[in-house]
């Protein structure tokens, strides 16, 4: 039996893993467990009610080849958090292609236009999931079928980070961005760019250091001249002990606008860390010697106060 697969995400030579075991993309991994449990004890030969050589054949097949594999990817924190990424960047390339995306089931078009999106996308999943191996022969038909919704789901959602409940949201998660409008005002519609800087700003409060550096990577592609993008960059930067980053960023931060509170605040002690003087010569090679042992603490020095230190 051939398990190869061509709609949805594996139509963009992408191995769709929460397709294969019919969970949504955004599933957490105690979620991912109890589904591929359920999946392994239809399959496995020692649990299994399958009847007949050919059929245990396709079971095995199913369960090694393909549910196996992507329980392996999404259950281990690293490599499903780089498949996580790579997911969002393919909803953002997705949203920005809706036009000319060909679907191929009925259920995914219906999806397309399904008013609440997330409610509708994993219902949809749920249903299948209940018969996704009644049918072995077909199960990879059904597979592509996941696929598909989850093409439309990432195609809706623009490329949001995954795996982030609004509900989890800190109530002050937006309170470096700019003030949202008064009662009084209009609702303001957030251009592309500040989407951006927005789901940036909830990553670097999660500490979800290279998923926010992507976010803020494509706002400065569409604002090159945006200070606090700067700014927010280059406190990613700075998390990651890249100082040199952070200062470049600091400084474009500066030039866009002088007042820019963030860069005002840290561009100092960056300054200070690279031995750097206020007339811009580097200082002693006692001052160069902090670049490479910065005070890893947690509780203040250069990575203190606005992430983690003590508040005054």
């Amino acid at each position: 039996m051939s398990l190869k697969i061509d709609s949805g995400l594996f139509g963009y030579d992408f191995t769709d893993h929460h397709a294969i075991l019919c969970v949504p993309v955004d599933a957490e991994i105690k979620e991912i467990r109890k589904r591929y449990l359920q999946i392994a004890r239809l399959l496995h030969p020692d649990s299994s009610n399958v009847v007949g050589d050919s059929q245990k054949q396709i079971a095995n097949q199913l369960l090694s080849k393909l549910v196996n594999p992507a329980y392996e990817k999404l259950s281990v924190e690293r490599n499903r958090g780089e498949y996580l990424l790579i997911l969002s960047q393919m909803g953002k390339r997705f949203s920005q292609e809706a036009a000319s995306i060909m679907l191929k089931t009925e259920l995914a078009q219906q999806l397309v236009a399904a008013p609440n999106i997330s409610m509708s996308y994993k219902e949809a999943i749920a249903k299948i999931a209940e018969t996704q191996f009644s049918d072995l022969q077909q199960a990879h038909k059904i597979i592509a079928q996941i696929s598909e919704l989850n093409l439309v789901y990432l195609m809706r959602m623009g490329g949001q980070s995954m795996n982030r409940p609004p509900s989890s949201q800190p109530q002050n998660s937006h309170k470096q961005l700019p003030a949202t409008p008064t009662p009084s005002s209009p609702p303001k519609e957030e251009s592309a760019a500040e989407q951006y800087l927005r789901r940036a700003q909830s990553l670097l409060e999660k500490n979800q250091l290279s998923l926010a550096k992507v976010e803020l990577q494509d706002a400065l592609k569409l604002e090159p001249k945006n200070s606090h993008c700067h700014s927010l960059i280059a406190m990613v930067y700075l998390r990651q002990n890249q100082l040199k980053m952070a200062k470049i960023h600091f400084d474009n931060a500066l030039k866009l606008d002088p007042n820019e509170k963030t860069a005002l605040e840290w561009k100092p002690k960056v300054d200070q860390a690279l031995g750097i003087t206020n007339s811009g010569s580097q200082g002693s090679s006692s001052s160069k010697t902090e670049e490479k042992q910065p005070d890893k603490s947690g509780n203040g020095g250069l990575f203190g106060g606005l992430f983690g230190g003590k508040k005054k």
